[in-house]
Parts: C-alpha cells; structure tokens; sequence
C-alpha cells in the first residue's frame, strides 16, 4: 500500500475557501479538498505557516483534523513584518510554537530562509537578518527545520553551515536548484523536499535523480506547483483528477489551476517514474525519512 505524506501544503491561502486575488468565487471546499487527499493515499498533510498571523491560522486547521499538522515561522518575503516591534513579534511565534507543540500539532519551525528571486517583496539584508532569528525558535523548541532557498549564491548555504549545531534534522523543499548546490545541501545532511516546481525541466529531473531515497521527502506545495503537461516529467503522471475552471465550480471536484494535496500521487510518480524504482518501495522509503524527522506516531 502506498503512504504519502505532504510535507508543504499551504491550506490557509484564500484560493481554498473561494477567494481569488481578493475576488469570492465559490463558497469553501477546504474540507472536501483535505478529504479527497485521505482518499488518494495521503496520511498526514502538514500545513505550511508563513507569518504570525499565518501560523495561527495553520495550528487552528491542524486542530481540525487528527492527520493535519503545521510548521511556525515567516518566509522570506514576509520577514518586513518583524520591523514594527522584533521582539515582540518572536515572542508571539514562540508562543504559538509552544501551543501547538503540547498537542503535537506543531511540528516544525519555517517556512523561513531567503528568496532572492522577490526582493520587491522583502530587502536582502532585512531577509538575512531575521532568517538568523529565527534559529531562536529551533534553539528553543528543538523542532526540525522547514526550509525555503530561492537563487541565494552562498549565503543559504552559509547561514545552515553556521547554525547546523542547532538542529538535528531540516529539509529544504520545492528544491529547484542545480545539482551542486543540491550537493552542498544533502553533504549537510539536510533532506530535500521535490513537488511539481521541482519537475519542469530535464535539468530539474537530473537532480531528483541524484538526490539520496533516504534524504527524500515530497510535496505539493498546494495551491501553487502543479505537475503540467509542459513539464519534462509529466508523461510519468498516471493518476489524474476532473478540473473545471474556477468559472465553472463544482463542489467536489478539483479547479484548474488550484493544486491540491490529492496529488501527492502525481509527484510520486514523476518522481519514481524519472528515477527507474518500483513506486511503492520509494514511497514506503520517503514515508519513512519524513515520520522520523518529523516525530509522527503511526
């Protein structure tokens, strides 16, 4: 039997109760969606908190449903968000993580790195700065790390190399880099998460190829990084789900456009397909690296 866990879906972004770009399309279909996961072989979704406000909202999903889980932090992008009042600002994650942590809900600290690649969004020194901050959180809950790396030379490299004292276990996801810096990552003994973002390319598909099945892990992304036929890996895709534009909404059944955590099952077979093993055993193998690193129960 085939066990998938979504480490990276982004359950609190608008797009799951109906709304898109500000516009309310449809009513909510966030239940439907977390079922129709369950029913695709996905046994646990962790939810992805990108800011305070946003962590909130992920821990109060998770509390929602026993196989939701969440991570704590802020992104890259959104580190300005710390200018107002630092301090009070860490405190408030501090206390969140703590919160979820006596219910098993929290179970990592992130998303949080540097993105290079939206610098209109977040300067790179503000990124930096509170990237090394937020190490604050992993010394003191000793949670694993949930990590974001977007064109950043050495400097992500740096601030891991710097910092791998304070941490057991950390995986970068939706990896899109090249193999040496993929290199650089695993020789750390970080683990790398791959979803459709990290498909696209033949380039991308080398990389996965190489990546060690026991520093594995997969996601969606949701509802960002879907796996498209223009994509080098997509001819692998064997399971697929109706779509109706969002125009043209049909409570239970996916929208165009909108990925969702049911297609754990795509990235699986990309990935197993592109690498050449028997599907099954690399999703036992995956399934595995990301119970223990995460601190999950059967």
């Amino acid at each position: 039997m085939v066990r998938l866990i979504d480490i990276g879906a982004n359950l609190t972004d608008p797009m799951f109760v109906g709304n898109y770009r500000g516009k309310q399309k449809h009513e909510s279909d966030l239940k439907l969606i977390v079922q129709r996961a369950f029913e695709n072989n996905v046994k646990k979704i962790i939810v992805t908190g990108g800011s305070l406000s946003e962590s909130k909202e992920a821990l109060r999903l998770a509390r929602e449903h026993p196989n939701l889980h969440c991570t704590v932090g802020v992104h890259p992008t959104r580190c300005s968000e710390f200018l107002e009042n630092a301090e009070e600002y860490m405190n408030n994650l501090k206390e969140v993580c703590l919160d979820g942590m006596r219910d098993k809900k929290v179970v990592a600290v992130g998303e949080f790195g540097l993105d290079y690649d939206r610098l209109e969004f977040c300067p790179k020194d503000v990124q930096k700065i509170y990237f090394d901050r937020q190490f604050e959180l992993v010394r003191k809950t000793k949670l694993p790390l949930f990590l974001h790396n977007r064109n950043t030379g050495q400097d992500f490299y740096d601030m891991i190399r710097r910092h791998r004292d304070d941490f057991k276990h950390g995986v970068v996801h939706s990896f899109t880099g090249s193999k040496e810096e993929a290199q650089q990552l695993l020789d750390l003994g970080l683990y790398i998460g791959i979803n459709g973002c990290s498909l696209k390319t033949q380039e991308n598909l080398e990389v996965v190829k190489m990546i060690p099945a026991d520093q594995l892990m997969l996601e969606t992304d949701a509802p960002w990084c879907d796996i498209r036929p223009t994509h080098a890996g997509y001819t692998h895709v064997k399971t697929t789900f109706p779509t109706k534009k969002v125009e043209k909404f049909v409570m239970g059944e996916c929208v165009k456009g909108r990925n969702e955590p049911c297609t754990m099952m795509q990235v699986l077979e990309v990935v197993s397909g592109v690498r050449g093993e028997d599907m099954t055993e690399l999703a036992n193998m995956v399934y595995e690296n990301t119970m223990k690193v995460f601190s999950f129960e059967e």
